[in-house]
């Protein structure tokens, strides 16, 4: 109780900010080396649990999730709990996707997202959950009517899972209840690492003096971050590409935009623009030429290697052609011996 407390009082002197907790669930068939059943929940896309159907376990992916497992085992034993109720449902779920379709062979996918939302700001929750087979949308859970919304290609499932009313009434407590209320655990235990905020390094990166100019930003957390291209001040969009928010190994994120640039304009007009949401300050880069960093050799460092190729066949040739005149004559002295 005494960590909810501050986490309303934390929240009350920082930015309203939006937080996620992920649920992905996957069912297959026909993979090698694989479980049949994984499962991974994930705090603002920070990896914090895992369970499988080999270990059949739930494991924490960071050391504070450990701390709360430690402290609250009645959590974790619940995630277990529901683990091993999981392997058993969705390997039941997919036979019989798998059977509708005739699915004997091949690789075959049943997927389950769940996700819920919380607005420190506003406190608003969001929860919502989607079913898919092989890539495609099935069934998703409609929270505010408490009803399945299904797809013309599970059409046939429908029947089923409508009379599964308990099944239903258990996901939408879970996404409005539950989720949410673990979602504000997680973001107490893990304050110091989710609440951080990592500044980019960003880059200039071009491949050809006719390719567009590519502003690479790397290495910043969290996720929540824009980055655009401004000209004389003013954010434009004609000639600008943005590129998606990508994770780095380490667990910061990478993002690039691209801009489309004439060589006869003044470059100096031009800026790149990184920012956090809900943040005031900015990293801004200038489009400078010489900052540029690219994977061609330049016309001067061209030259330059033409120069020292040059003056080293100069230099090396006229002792090979010494050593070769030195063979020849030990091969004459040889036949005329």
């Amino acid at each position: 109780m005494m960590e909810l407390i501050y986490l309303l009082v934390l929240f009350q002197t920082t930015h309203s900010v939006k937080h996620s907790l992920t649920y992905f669930l996957t069912s297959s068939s026909g993979l090698q080396n694989f479980p049949r059943f994984v499962a991974v929940s994930k705090v603002d896309g920070v990896p914090v649990g895992y369970c499988d159907s080999s270990k059949k376990t739930a494991e924490p992916r960071q050391d504070w999730v450990q701390k709360l497992k430690e402290e609250e085992p009645e959590h974790v034993q619940w995630h277990i709990q529901n683990c091993l109720d999981a392997i058993h449902d969705f390997q039941r779920d997919l036979d019989q996707f798998r059977q509708h379709f005739n699915h004997t062979e091949g690789v075959h996918v049943l997927q389950e997202l769940s996700v819920c939302e919380w607005d420190s700001d506003t406190d608003e929750i969001i929860g919502y959950q989607q079913l898919g087979y092989d890539g495609e949308d099935i069934l998703s859970v409609d929270t505010k009517t408490v009803k399945w919304k299904f797809t013309e290609k599970a059409a046939f499932f429908k029947q089923k899972r409508d009379k599964d009313k308990a099944r239903l009434i258990f996901n939408t407590n879970f996404l409005t209840h539950y989720c949410p209320q673990w979602l504000k655990q997680y973001i107490v235990y893990g304050r110091r690492y989710l609440l951080r905020k990592d500044r980019p390094s960003v880059s200039l990166l071009q491949k050809t003096p006719s390719s567009a100019v590519s502003c690479h930003a790397t290495g910043f957390y969290p996720d929540r971050a824009l980055m655009f291209w401004s000209k004389d001040g003013e954010e434009i969009h004609e000639g600008v590409e943005h590129g998606e928010i990508l994770p780095n190994h380490d667990g910061t994120f990478q993002m690039t935009v691209d801009l489309n640039v004439s060589s006869a304009e003044d470059w100096r007009r031009y800026h790149c623009v990184f920012q956090f949401v809900g943040a005031e300050d900015r990293i801004i880069t200038e489009l400078d030429q010489a900052a540029i960093r690219t994977n061609r050799v330049s016309s001067s460092v061209s030259h330059a290697l033409i120069a020292i190729g040059v003056v080293l066949i100069f230099l090396v040739f006229p002792v090979f052609l010494a050593v070769i005149t030195v063979c020849v004559l030990r091969r004459r002295r040889r036949r005329n011996g």
